[in-house]
């Protein structure tokens, strides 16, 4: 799944929670793009539990926001990143 920048981090870790105990998501990761921050925000999850860290200047990559989520069979892509963009 892929997004551009989000503008909150505590707002958008609190959205990627209810995301994965609305759809049954069991592992998440990736890394978003924070307005007015030159560091990557870090994102890993398992089960219900979201921790995030700055990890390192994006530098020449692109500022998006990319995420993985993992889970069992059946999971609903379209409602999940629909969920995630919002």
């Amino acid at each position: 799944m892929s997004r551009g920048e989000i503008t909150d981090a505590a707002a958008f870790a609190e959205q990627v929670a209810e995301v994965i105990h609305a759809h049954d998501i069991l592992r998440l990761k990736g890394f978003a793009a924070v307005t007015g921050k030159p560091m990557r925000l870090t994102l890993q999850a398992v089960g219900p539990r979201v921790d995030t860290y700055f990890d390192r200047p994006f530098g020449s990559d692109q500022r998006e926001t990319r995420l993985v989520v993992i889970g069992q069979a059946g999971l609903d892509r379209a409602a999940i990143e629909a969920a995630l963009v919002a």
